[in-house]
């Protein structure tokens, strides 16, 4: 084994951890990597070939091979994983070395192990990482947070590998103490969720109410990518719907199943925002989405049981497309709103000081959602730093006042139709739930009252009632 000292080592080299290693070459940062699979050590040392980066047989053999203070980023999955990682280098770093967990973990369990750590004197950071394999490789986003007394010592290599937004800024910085930066990506992913499932929505509503086909439907995304709808997954979208199956040269998004998998961040990111008391529920939604697609054997069965409308498409197509694309936009407004909120009340419950504005910015490139309105959301809270709603915002709100009769027309035309579009109706079920003074929430308290003794409280008058309802 080289007796050079390596700048960082990697445990865990699937693609994600190979890639983050080539990231860090390219940067002038030399690792050492290690995995307890055989076959995964021996790809990697054949990606780095030719570089400064080393590949070692052992966790003990990692630690040597690093210059002191010990930098290690764990690229393992989450959970039982992540411990048994730690259980093996803990006993072997001393005292400000630093553990870095880049994994999807959850939050809870970061500032658990971080307290842990602390007795060592082990920096722990618990890191958001988000772009995908490529991101990985060509630069990520990065959300760290952890020990504070750790960033000075990863922030040179973090930031390094980052993404760069179009203005030069690096799209990593410290979010703050404890689980704060798994919190942060926790949310991202969260609401990655709705984005996808309302362009999902979008699509179907293309395809059939308007009957288009894969190729008109690519470039309409792809001229929806030029203006305020400018994201990566709206790239992605168009590039998907042109893309043609070899084997049978039908598009190939008509020969993939309907049915949609998860990995559990939206999922937590919606029994968080429950804990919580936040209104996440166009998340929610898409998570539930995501559900419904995989009992793909009953839905197959209640086909042809369940009839809806039949209802054909009379209008005029540009206009809707239009349309359609408004209410999007509204849409992905009301699902960046909820994530903030949940943000919000995370920050107030866990006391992180979260820079909401440097959250947007994080995110404005190299991740999956990233988006040209992020920098009008970056905007909005620099301004006003305790902005309760991103639909309070004066650009947000001028943006769902004048797009809000595009969207309600869409979502009803999608029940007149029978398209199921969960996401998007609940997001417009929020935003008016949102702008109401009133709800009908005084009669749900006098039922909790009526048949649970549960008491309310009056409009009129201070303090907490019950009523004798059956007589």
């Amino acid at each position: 084994m080289s007796e050079k000292r390596h700048d960082i080592g990697i445990v865990g080299l699937g693609v994600m951890g190979e890639n983050l290693a080539l990231n860090f070459e390219r940067h002038g940062f030399s690792v050492v990597g290690y995995d307890m699979d055989p076959k995964k050590g021996e790809s990697f040392r054949k990606a780095t070939e030719g570089t400064k980066s080393i590949t070692v047989p052992s966790a003990g053999d990692l630690v040597r091979a690093l210059a002191p203070p010990r930098r290690i980023l764990m690229m393992v999955p989450a959970g039982k994983p992540v411990d048994a990682v730690i259980g093996d280098l803990a006993p072997l770093l001393g005292s400000g070395d630093v553990l870095i967990d880049g994994g999807n973990t959850y939050f809870a369990d970061t500032d658990r192990r971080m307290k842990a750590l602390e007795a060592n004197g082990i920096l722990y950071v618990g890191t958001g990482v988000s772009g995908g394999e490529e991101g990985a490789l060509k630069g990520p986003s990065i959300m760290p947070g952890g020990n504070p007394a750790a960033w000075p010592l990863v922030k040179p290599l973090l930031q390094a590998i980052a993404a760069r937004t179009e203005d030069g800024w690096p799209c990593c910085t410290w979010v703050g103490k404890g689980g704060a930066g798994h919190f942060v990506k926790m949310v991202h992913n969260g609401i990655e969720y709705g984005d996808m499932q309302m362009i999902c929505e979008a699509f179907f509503m293309m395809e059939k109410v308007l009957g288009m086909t894969p190729e008109e439907m690519k470039n309409v995304f792809a001229e929806w990518n030029k203006g305020e709808l400018n994201s990566y997954l709206i790239e992605i979208t168009s590039e998907i719907l042109g893309r043609k199956d070899p084997e049978t040269g039908k598009a190939l998004v008509h020969v993939i199943l309907d049915t949609a998998e998860q990995k559990g961040t939206g999922k937590w990111t919606s029994q968080v925002a429950l804990d919580l008391g936040v209104p996440a529920m166009t998340i929610a939604d898409a998570v539930f989405a995501r559900m419904l697609s995989a009992i793909k054997k009953e839905r197959t069965a209640a086909a042809p049981v369940l009839k809806g409308p039949s209802v054909q498409f009379t209008g005029d197509r540009k206009e809707f497309l239009e349309l359609l694309r408004k209410a999007l936009f509204c849409a992905k407004i009301c699902s960046y709103a909820q994530g903030f909120q949940l943000l919000r009340a995370a920050n107030e419950e866990y006391h992180w000081d979260l820079d909401f504005a440097g959250i947007a910015k994080l995110w404005r490139a190299g991740c999956i959602i990233r988006a040209q309105f992020l920098g009008r959301i970056t905007e909005a809270f620099e301004k006003n730093a305790g902005l309760g709603n991103l639909l309070l915002d004066p650009y947000f709100a001028g943006v769902i006042t004048s797009y809000q009769p595009a969207w309600r027309r869409v979502v009803a035309t999608a029940v007149e139709h029978g398209i199921p579009v969960s996401a998007s109706m609940s997001a417009l079920s929020y935003f008016d739930s949102y702008r109401s003074p009133v709800l009908p929430a005084n009669l749900l308290q006098a039922q909790r009252d009526y048949f649970g003794a549960h008491t309310y409280r009056r409009i009129d008058k201070e303090g907490v009632f019950h009523t004798q309802w059956a007589t």
